[in-house]
């Protein structure tokens, strides 16, 4: 309906076909206020003429009366329309009254309402450079870590080098340091066999002399003893191994502790400690590069901050708050001058209630007088004056419906023009979404241009996308489409200084101090060590080892020698008690030292035996890992040490790149989602059509219903007047006789009556 608003007209377009467009729009509305002029006219003109009429007896103003067999039903009938009619009328000027008032409320309500609304939006715009001040400063977080990763590029790079570096070295490292371990436990092993094979001699030595001594005053006795003892022989009182063919380990001893004595314990640590130092010399060493990005990063925290005043959507907060600033000091200006005409209105639309309200009341008082006066025998020329009265109130509501009907319709036709027109120049427009077409017109709103007011240059910004996007709940920076205009990626591109930064760590060179686990002649030892460290054949002595330790066991053959003593003589049995003591008491002092050493050397070959089985198979594969790890570090540790850096600065870079796309994803996606723009737009839609336009529309609707059946009223009122008014002139008729006046009932022919 209102298309040709959202149409741009061309400035080649002439006048005219401008307001052809303009008058068919407005032709219903044109048509309507024809008619109202036509009854503002008409009506007092008719009323006139009424009047004139009927003070000339004219029109009904004779005061006759026709009566016939059907004057009751046409009373009641024009009883009942006139009573319908009234009803009409009330109902329609109570809704005209409650649209009054409500209109009313609506006026009042709407500067507290619009200026909620402001509030609304403004606290929306207020939240936009909250929102972009946010992204901003989460830049601090990439600043910091980024910071934080240089002031710590030891810990950080130096040990991830460490790491890069002992993936390579920890199995060498390992297996020397293994092979080191497994050559010292079998020192101490031949170490502990050469130690216990002298202390075994040491104590063969000492009891040798008091077993030769006991054997001999043994053998004395078994003489004396005779016969009864000659099945016990002291012969097997000596030791049944001889400790001092024990093989000598010395040859062993000597070669391992070469190995142990040759430092590479002490490399191996060497190496440990250089890793451990790694951090240390990377820190040192990376001074200046740590220096020269932390100057790079202060550029990049200006270069990020200066993106808060380079953002349009700064600016459009600024022109929309304007606006609304503007439109609400302008409303403010305007209320009290608002609300003192609206309270004017108010009276005047009052007013013109009452006055239709007058005339409901006429005809009530019509309705109610003429049936209680009127009698139906009396005669029109002498009904009584409550029926009079009645009547009369009729033709009072006729004449107040001809004085006060032009107003009526005056009123309503300026308030219908107004308010249909705004119903379908903004509600239904609105709705439609041709308004919208109509604000992205520029120039057809004097002093209002949208491009403007967003800061939009270009001249391309649509209201009804924005609004649609805006209903969405889209981002601002959607909405305004600001990536045709405004270069997002160019403003938060930082790549010149990342570049600077990534051509500062070229210049980096990291060295390290040597690693070096084993050199030549180490290797060549402990391979020589593995081979001549094999321990001499224990299995003879290791047989001998398992015997007892004497010949024949000391606490038998003192026993033997208690039962003998019965047996012997008298002068022998002190002496085989003195000597089965002696055998105890020797055996015990020889339980007490030799079986803790023997099981001690038994242990100590068969560990010496155990771990020189696998000594030069380890060996050989710790020298083979020990050339492996050699290799490797002359072969990747440059590439380590460079590959890490790399890794480093990409990491550090990565915390700006993550943040470079959450920033743009942000302020096109998230910052100033714009439904509460959308929400402030419906917002004042409802407020002029669903209150102010509403309640207007109603009023004009009611106030119209009650004029348009004012007309009925005039004509019912007129016509049921008759009945109740006191006529002049009398005309009778009743059951088909016809009454003639009193002379003529003289000469009245007599008729016969008869039953039925």
């Amino acid at each position: 309906m209102w298309g040709w608003l959202g149409r741009r007209v061309p400035a080649s377009c002439c006048l005219s076909s401008f307001l052809s467009q303009l008058l068919r729009y407005e032709l219903g509305f044109l048509v309507c206020a024809a008619v109202g002029l036509l009854f503002i006219v008409l009506v007092p003109l008719v009323g006139c003429c009424f009047c004139c009429c009927r003070c000339c007896g004219r029109c009904g103003g004779r005061m006759y009366q026709k009566q016939g067999r059907r004057t009751g039903c046409r009373r009641r009938a024009l009883y009942g329309s006139v009573l319908l009619v009234s009803a009409l009328l009330l109902a329609g000027d109570v809704c005209a009254f409650i649209s009054n008032t409500r209109l009313s409320q609506a006026v009042s309500g709407t500067f507290p309402n619009f200026n909620a609304t402001v509030d609304n939006l403004g606290t929306y715009l207020t939240s936009i450079p909250q929102q972009v001040n946010f992204v901003i400063d989460r830049s601090d977080v990439p600043l910091g870590r980024t910071n934080t990763s240089l002031q710590n590029i030891g810990p950080i790079l130096g040990g991830t080098i460490v790491s890069g570096i002992r993936s390579g070295v920890d199995g060498a490292l390992g297996s020397l340091q293994s092979l080191l371990g497994a050559t010292e436990t079998l020192a101490a092993a031949f170490g502990t066999i050469n130690g216990t094979r002298g202390r075994l001699e040491e104590l063969q030595g000492n009891y040798s002399q008091r077993l030769g001594d006991l054997r001999e005053r043994l053998g004395q006795t078994l003489q004396r003893c005779g016969q009864p003892c000659g099945s016990v022989s002291p012969d097997g009182v000596a030791f049944a191994t001889n400790y001092s063919t024990i093989p000598s380990v010395e040859q062993q001893l000597e070669v391992l502790g070469e190995v142990l004595g040759s430092g590479l314990a002490g490399d191996l640590e060497k190496v440990n400690s250089t890793l451990e130092k790694t951090p240390d010399e990377v820190q040192k060493q990376s001074r200046d590069v740590v220096t020269k990005t932390q100057d790079k990063l202060g550029l990049i925290r200006e270069e990020i901050r200066s993106l808060r005043q380079q953002l349009p959507l700064l600016e459009v907060e600024e022109n929309i708050g304007n606006a609304m600033s503007n439109a609400t000091s302008v409303l403010a200006d305007y209320q009290k001058p608002v609300a003192d005409l609206d309270r004017l209105r108010w009276s005047v639309c009052a007013l013109l209630c009452c006055l239709v309200l007058l005339v409901v009341l006429c005809n009530v008082l019509g309705l109610l007088l003429g049936p209680l006066g009127l009698k139906e025998s009396a005669l029109p020329t002498q009904r009584s004056c409550l029926s009079n009265t009645g009547g009369d109130f009729f033709m009072a509501g006729v004449g107040f419906s001809f004085i006060f009907s032009w107003p009526l319709m005056l009123v309503v036709l300026l308030t219908f023009l107004l308010g249909g027109n705004s119903y379908m120049f903004v509600c239904e427009s609105w709705r439609s979404q041709q308004l919208f077409q109509l604000v992205d017109t520029p120039g057809l709103i004097p002093g209002f241009n949208l491009s403007e007011v967003l800061g939009d240059k270009s001249g391309t910004v649509n209201f009804s996308q924005i609004y649609r996007q805006c209903q969405q709940d889209a981002a601002l920076w959607q909405a305004l489409r600001l990536d045709q205009r405004v270069p997002l990626d160019e403003l938060l591109n930082i790549s010149q200084y990342t570049e600077e930064i990534s051509a500062a760590f070229e210049e980096v060179n990291i060295t390290l101090s040597p690693i070096s686990l084993l050199n030549e002649s180490q290797g060549d030892l402990l391979l020589n060590a593995s081979r001549a460290a094999q321990p001499p054949n224990f299995t003879r002595i290791l047989e001998q080892l398992d015997q007892n330790v004497t010949l024949v066991s000391l606490q038998d053959l003192a026993a033997e020698l208690e039962q003998l003593v019965d047996k012997a003589d008298t002068d022998v049995r002190g002496d085989l008690q003195a000597d089965a003591a002696n055998l105890r008491e020797l055996d015990r002092e020889m339980q007490a030292s030799f079986p803790g050493l023997l099981q001690s050397l038994k242990e100590n070959i068969y560990l010496a035996q155990s771990r020189a089985a696998q000594l030069e198979a380890q060996t050989r594969t710790a020298l083979d890992q020990a050339n492996e790890t050699r290799d490797f570090l002359g072969r990747e540790m440059v590439n380590i040490i460079k590959n890490e850096t790399w890794a480093f600065l990409e990491e550090m870079l990565d915390f700006f790149n993550t943040y470079i796309a959450w920033a743009k994803s942000s302020l096109r996606r998230d910052v100033a989602r714009c439904k509460p723009i959308a929400q402030t737009l419906d917002n004042v839609e409802a407020i002029a059509c669903d209150y102010l336009l509403d309640s207007l529309n109603a009023f004009w609707f009611s106030l119209g219903w009650c004029t348009v059946f004012l007309l009925p009223s005039i004509i019912l009122a007129v016509r049921l007047a008759k009945f109740y008014r006191r006529m002049h002139i009398a005309d009778v008729y009743r059951d088909e006789a016809v009454e003639i006046g009193p002379a003529f009932n003289l000469y009245r022919i007599p008729r016969p009556s008869t039953r039925h």
